[in-house]
This record gives C-alpha cells, structure tokens and sequence, in this order.
C-alpha cells in the first residue's frame, strides 16, 4: 500500500510539472494557422489565375483562326476580360480576409475572419463552375446553330465526317467533354480549396469551444 501511494503521489507531480496550454497560447497557434491557411487560399487564387490567362497565349494558331473565321474573337476576348475582372475582384477579398486574420485580437473576431474566408471561398468556387458551364451552353448554343459553318471552317468534309450527323455527334461531344471538365473542376476545387476549409473549420470549432 505504501508503494502504491507513493507512485500516485510521483505521478501527480509529474502531471503538475507538464506545461498546460493557457487560453492565450491556444489562441495565439488557431490565429497562425488560421493565418497561413487564408495566406495560401490567396496565392493559390493567383496562380490559378495566371494559369487561365497563361492558356489564352497559348492557344494554337489553327483554332484561334477558327474563332476568327466565325466571328467570335470580340466575344471570347471580352468575355475573358470580364471573368477575369471578377476573378480579380475575389482575389482581393481573399488578400482582405487575411489582413483581417492578421490584426484579430480576440477570438470572436478571428471566428468572424473565418467565416466570412470560408463564405468567399464558396462563391469563387460557385462562380468559376457555373461561369463555365454558362459559357458552355452559350457557345455550345451558338455552335449548333451555326452548325454549317462550323462543319467549313473545320474542314471536316476533308475528314470524312457526313454533314448530316455533324451537328448532333459535335453537340454530343461537347456536352461530353463539358461534364468531364466540370467533374475535374470541381474535383480539383475540393482537393486544394475543400482541405484548406476543412483546416478553418477545426479552427472555428477549436475558437468555439474556447468560447464555451
């Protein structure tokens, strides 16, 4: 009995003697790791947009005189101007989401950070996977309707494609190629955007029960 009191007694002390994690310390590494997450939503953000525009430039010769022949070109380019605009725009509430991570000083504050980068995440990812379907069907639309044209400009009586099934096999692929895209786009979106908010909401869950 007396060894065994002995060792509880060792044992309490060395439980006394382990450092415990104060309210300040707990806040302090939720706010650095907070910090580094939104830090690397806005530099993913930019590099996912320089890589669309890098694909403008990039484009082969053969289909932007495609776009030309049809009479697209204003379209397309304005059209990327104005998703890149607003593409622009998140970017920038990403940067003010983490200035304002950076100057939190209290917990409901850096709560409130959290949830209004994970709101702004959810709308850049809404955004790009509807902007692109929306674009999808417009040019899609126009295609088929101009669907003679396109059989021309294409040459694909050069390449032994009947006319007459051209329009619906063309449609058909599009739509094809269009789900798949959108599959990796979102696929893509939940693997690097979908862990980095999964990372902010143990945080908020960690700041909330600090709350209680």
């Amino acid at each position: 009995m007396d060894q065994l009191e002995t060792f509880k007694k060792q044992w309490q002390e060395r439980e006394q003697e382990l450092p415990s994690l104060s309210y300040d310390s707990i806040y302090k590494m939720l706010l650095k790791k907070s910090s580094s997450i939104v830090k690397w939503i806005f530099i993913i953000s930019i590099a996912e947009l320089l890589f669309w525009i890098s694909l403008n430039f990039l484009m082969p010769d053969s289909q932007k005189a495609i776009i030309i022949d049809l009479g697209i070109e204003n379209i397309i380019f304005y059209g990327n101007i104005f998703h890149f605009i607003i593409f622009g725009v998140f970017i920038i509430y990403f940067y003010k989401n983490y200035q304002s991570i950076q100057v939190t000083d209290d917990t409901k504050s850096l709560m409130k950070s959290i949830l209004n980068t994970r709101k702004t995440v959810k709308y850049f990812v809404y955004y790009n996977v509807g902007m692109f379907i929306l674009s999808s069907i417009v040019l899609n639309s126009f295609f088929y309707n101009r669907s003679d044209q396109l059989y021309e400009v294409m040459d694909f009586a050069a390449k032994g494609v009947a006319q007459d099934s051209f329009a619906s096999v063309f449609i058909v692929s599009q739509i094809i190629f269009g789900i798949l895209f959108v599959g990796i786009l979102i696929l893509f979106y939940w693997l690097i955007y979908g862990i980095l908010l999964k990372r902010l909401k143990r945080n908020y869950k960690e700041l909330k029960k600090m709350e209680l």
